[in-house]
C-alpha cells in the first residue's frame, strides 16, 4: 500500500474529531458542521458522473487484477517465463537459488507485519497521541467502509498463508512451517502462536478502528504485530539460513507456495474484481439503494484477496506499479472532486515503464533525473485518483453503502 500522509493536507479542513478511546459512543467522526469529511455526496446533479467515475475505477481495478494474474500465470512476463515459473526455477536474475526465494517469502512476511503494527495501526495512534486528530483519522486505511480491522487481520493472514502453504489455515506438508517444524518444533510452534496472536489482537480492537484509535486493544495489536515481525527477522529467517538449506526440500515448499498460495490468491483477485466491475456497471445502468448495496458487498469481496496478498508484494505487483494502482492511500480528495466535476477520467491512467515516486523520507530522488521525477509524480497523481479506496469513497458513507436519495 502506497501511503503519503502529505496528501492528508489536501483533504477537507476544519475537522473536529470525535475519536473515542474504546467507548460505545457515536462512531461517526465528523466535521464541525456534522458532515462527512468529504463534503461532496451523491445527488441528482452529479449522479451520472458519479456512476461514470465508479465504472472508470472498477475498469482499472479489473484490468490491474487481470494483468497481475497474467504476469504470474501467462505465457510470458516481459518476454520470458511467467513469474511463477521464474520463481519456481530460480535459476537466474533475480533469484539465484532456492534460498533466495525463501528469503523473499520471509522478507515479504516481515515487511507486512511491521507495516500493520507500525504504520497501519501505529501511525494513526502516534498522530492522535500527539494531538493531530485530523491527521490520525485520515491515516486510517479503509475508514469510509469501516473495514480497517478486517484489512489488518487479513494482512496477517497473508503471512499465515505464506508460511503454511495454504489458504485455509491448515499447514501443508510441503510448506515453510512444516520444514521448520521438522527441524525445530519449538521454533515453528512459536511462529504459529505469534501469527495467531497478532490476528486475535487486531480483531479485539473495537470496531470501527477510526473511532477507537487510542485504546489498550490497539496497543496490544501493535505490540503483537511487531513481535511477530521481530521473531521472523531475528529467529525464523536466520534459522532457515543456517539449518534449512536442502534444495529439494526448499524447492517443494517454493512450488507449494506458488501453486497453493500466490496463484490461487491472484486467481480469486481477478475473479472477484470482475464481479465488482459487473456490480458497478449494473449500478451505472440503474442506480438504486439496492445497487449501491450490491456494489458494497462486491467491494468487500474483491478487497479480501488483495489484503491476503500483501505478504507477497514483490515481482510484477511492485515492478509494474500495480500495488499503488490498486491500493493508494490516503485519498486525493481535491483531485477526486475535480474528476467528478470535469469527467476527465483519462487522468486516472498512465502509460510506459513504471517509475516509483521517491519516498519523502529517503534520498531516492537524487538517483532520478528531472524527467524521471516528473514522470513519477504524474504516475503518482493518477494512482491517487483510482484504486480500491477511491471506489470505497464513491460507494460507502459512514460504514454503509451510500443512498441514491
Amino acid at each position: 500500500m502506497k501511503k503519503h500522509l502529505m496528501t492528508c493536507a489536501i483533504l477537507a479542513a476544519g475537522m473536529v474529531a470525535s475519536l473515542c478511546a474504546c467507548s460505545d459512543e457515536d462512531k461517526n467522526v465528523t466535521t464541525g458542521g456534522g458532515a462527512d469529511p468529504l463534503s461532496v455526496d451523491y445527488n441528482s446533479a452529479n449522479a451520472r458522473q458519479w456512476g461514470n467515475y465508479m465504472v472508470a475505477v472498477a475498469t482499472l481495478l479489473r484490468m490491474d487484477a487481470a494483468n497481475l494474474y497474467d504476469a504470474w500465470t501467462g505465457d510470458t512476463y516481459k518476454g520470458g517465463l511467467n513469474y511463477a515459473e521464474r520463481f519456481i526455477r530460480h535459476d537466474g536474475n533475480p533469484y539465484g537459488g532456492a534460498g533466495d526465494c525463501v528469503l523473499e517469502i520471509l522478507g515479504g512476511c516481515i515487511d507486512i507485519a511491521n507495516e500493520v503494527g507500525t504504520q497501519k495501526i501505529g501511525q494513526p495512534y502516534q498522530l492522535y497521541q500527539s494531538g493531530k486528530t485530523t491527521e490520525a483519522l485520515y491515516a486510517v486505511e479503509s475508514w469510509f467502509s469501516w473495514h480497517s480491522i478486517a484489512d489488518y487481520a487479513n494482512n496477517i493472514r497473508s503471512i499465515r498463508n505464506a508460511c503454511y502453504g495454504s489458504l485455509d489455515g491448515t499447514i501443508h506438508r510441503a510448506s515453510l512451517s512444516a520444514l521448520l517444524a521438522a527441524k525445530n518444533a519449538d521454533c515453528d510452534a512459536e511462529l504459529r502462536r505469534r501469527i495467531q496472536a497478532a490476528i486475535a489482537a487486531i480483531e479485539s480492537i473495537p470496531d470501527p478502528f477510526r473511532s477507537h484509535i487510542v485504546c489498550r486493544q490497539s496497543e496490544d495489536a501493535m505490540d503483537a504485530c511487531v513481535a511477530l515481525a521481530d521473531y521472523m527477522e531475528q529467529t525464523v529467517k536466520p534459522y532457515f539460513e543456517a539449518h534449512i538449506t536442502d534444495e529439494a526440500e526448499l524447492n517443494s515448499a517454493i512450488v507449494q507456495y506458488v501453486n497453493g498460495v500466490v496463484v490461487p490468491t491472484y486467481t480469486e483477485l481477478k475473479e472477484r474484481n470482475e464481479r465488482l466491475y459487473q456490480a458497478v456497471r449494473a449500478f451505472q445502468s440503474a442506480p438504486s439503494d439496492a445497487a449501491f448495496e450490491a456494489c458494497a458487498e462486491a467491494w468487500f469481496n474483491a478487497r479480501t484477496p488483495w489484503e491476503t496478498s500483501e505478504a507477497f508484494l514483490f515481482g510484477p505487483v511492485a515492478d509494474e506499479g500495480l500495488d499503488p494502482n490498486m491500493d493508494s492511500w490516503p485519498l486525493d480528495a481535491a483531485g477526486i472532486t475535480a474528476i467528478l466535476k470535469s469527467g476527465k477520467f483519462q487522468d486516472l491512467e498512465w502509460s510506459g515503464d513504471y517509475v516509483a515516486e521517491p519516498d519523502e523520507e529517503s534520498d531516492d530522488a537524487a538517483s532520478l533525473s528531472p524527467e524521471e521525477l516528473a514522470k513519477a509524480q504524474k504516475i503518482a497523481n493518477a494512482q491517487n485518483l483510482r484504486g480500491y479506496h477511491t471506489l470505497e469513497f464513491l460507494i460507502f458513507k459512514s460504514g454503509k453503502a451510500r443512498k441514491v436519495n
